[in-house]
C-alpha cells in the first residue's frame, strides 16, 4: 500500500504485530509456573467470581450451550465454567502454544485452539457465550474494537460476552512476570470505553461492576457482562 495512509497502516500493523507476538513468547516462557502459581479461582473476589456465576447461569439457560473461553491460559476458568454448570460445551483460546498444552491436559476431552482474539477462526454464530477473563489487558484501548467484531460475529443471536480487567488509563510494564526475566506490556481499560465499543459493536449491556482494589491489587477490577444483539 502506498501513500501516506498505507504508512500509518503499515505502521499500526507492525506495532500490533509485534506486541502480539511479545505476548506469545511471554506466556511460553511462564506457562508452566503460571499455572502452579494461579491454579483456580483462588485469587478472586466473590464479587468477581458473582459476575461469572451470572454469566454461566444466563448462558445456561440455551439447551447444550457453547462457550469459549478466550484467553484460557492453563484453563483455570474451564474448569470454573465446568463446576458451576457440568452441560456447558467449554472450549478454549489462547496465543501461547504452552499454555494450550497445559490447558489441554488439564482437560483432556475439551477442544482447544492457539489462536488470537481478533481472529478465532470459528464460523459464524458458533458460541452462545464468550468469557474473556483479563484477556483483553494485552490489547491496547484502541484496538478492542477488532475483538468486540469478530466476538459478535462467531456469537449467536442473544449471546452474551463478560469481560474483565483492570480499570484505569495507560499502559504498564510487567515487572519479571511470574519469575522471569520477560517482557510482557499490559493496558487498563476504562469501563466506559469498553462498554461505548461493545454497544458501537452491537451489544447491549446487561450489567457492570467497578470492584475497588484489594491491598493485593494496585488498580480497580472492572467487568462488563453484555448481550449481542
Amino acid at each position: 500500500m502506498n501513500g501516506p495512509r498505507g504508512g500509518v497502516f503499515d505502521m499500526v500493523v507492525s506495532v500490533n504485530e509485534e506486541l502480539r507476538e511479545q505476548t506469545r513468547s511471554a506466556y511460553d516462557a511462564v506457562a508452566s509456573d503460571y499455572a502452579t502459581i494461579i491454579p483456580d479461582t483462588g485469587f478472586e473476589a466473590p464479587l468477581d467470581l458473582a459476575m461469572v456465576n451470572e454469566f454461566v447461569s444466563e448462558v445456561a439457560k440455551r439447551p447444550a450451550s457453547k462457550v469459549l473461553d478466550a484467553g484460557c491460559g492453563a484453563g483455570r476458568m474451564v474448569t470454573y465454567l465446568q463446576s458451576q454448570s457440568p452441560s456447558l460445551d467449554v472450549v478454549g483460546i489462547d496465543l501461547s502454544a504452552e499454555m494450550i498444552a497445559l490447558a489441554q491436559s488439564a482437560h483432556p476431552t475439551a477442544k482447544f485452539r492457539q489462536t488470537d482474539l481478533s481472529d478465532t477462526r470459528f464460523p459464524e454464530g458458533e458460541f452462545d457465550g464468550i468469557l474473556a477473563w483479563y484477556s483483553i489487558i494485552h490489547t491496547e484501548p484502541d484496538q478492542l474494537a477488532e475483538i468486540v467484531a469478530e466476538f459478535a460475529r462467531i456469537l449467536r443471536s442473544e449471546g452474551l460476552v463478560l469481560f474483565g480487567y483492570q480499570v484505569g488509563a495507560g499502559e504498564r510494564q510487567l515487572n519479571r512476570p511470574y519469575g522471569h526475566d520477560v517482557e510482557l506490556r499490559a493496558f487498563l481499560h476504562r469501563t466506559d470505553d469498553v462498554i461505548a465499543t461493545l454497544t458501537n459493536g452491537g451489544f447491549d449491556l446487561i450489567a457492570k461492576l467497578d470492584r475497588t482494589p484489594r491491598t493485593s491489587e494496585r488498580h480497580a477490577q472492572g467487568f462488563v457482562l453484555a448481550r449481542r444483539q
